[in-house]
């Protein structure tokens, strides 16, 4: 079973690349979602001792979460011990059951997949890409979003030129749907040659 790796800055289009994949058939493991689904659940006691107010009725409340790590690398380092253990069991069992079921092609979407070196536990890395201006421009028209959150996210991350030249695959969604959708095709093409280590090596 081959295992890729599918990553990308901020407001790059994963989402709508990862949805293309699995209406093709290919499940998808998205981190981001893992994580919510655990402030809402086993995560939230930890979190709230580490960060005291940051849960509201049994739930991590992102916001106050936001405010507690004031952009300080070390808060945020403590954050992901929390989280990051939990989300790699979750991973773990994705693909466990993927590979009992046969499948050929397993993704796992994770946005800091180069920054945390996770890379080296799948075989391949697919980077989705756009244009700063479009970038920009899709970040700012989330509700809540300011110039100043978005450079502060920004800042978190890897330049996407860096994770271009790491990437094995780059999708560029800068253009239409549709253009996005013949990249997905040609790149499922050229895996079907590829030989799957990563499993083996990392995830029995």
């Amino acid at each position: 079973m081959l295992i890729v790796g599918l990553t990308g800055s901020i407001g790059m289009g994963k989402s709508t690349v990862a949805g293309m994949l699995k209406a093709r058939g290919i499940d998808v493991f998205d981190a981001d979602a893992e994580v919510h689904r655990l402030y809402g659940g086993a995560a939230a006691p930890l979190v709230e001792a580490a960060f005291p107010g940051t849960v509201v009725n049994g739930a991590v409340d992102r916001a106050k979460l936001a405010a507690a790590l004031a952009g300080d690398a070390e808060r945020f380092r403590a954050l992901e011990a929390i989280v990051h253990p939990f989300v790699a069991d979750a991973e773990r069992r994705f693909l466990q059951d993927a590979f009992r079921r046969g499948d050929r092609l397993a993704v796992l979407e994770i946005p800091l997949l180069l920054e945390v070196g996770r890379h080296v536990h799948v075989d391949v890395v697919i980077v989705v890409s756009a244009p700063a201006e479009h970038q920009r421009a899709r970040v700012l028209a989330r509700p809540g979003m300011t110039d100043a959150r978005f450079d502060a996210l920004i800042e978190r991350q890897m330049p996407d030129v860096e994770k271009r030249l790491q990437a094995d695959f780059v999708v560029d969604t800068g253009g239409s749907l549709a253009d996005t959708e013949v990249q997905i095709d040609t790149i499922l093409d050229e895996l079907a040659s590829r030989p799957a280590q990563a499993y083996a090596r990392h995830w029995r």
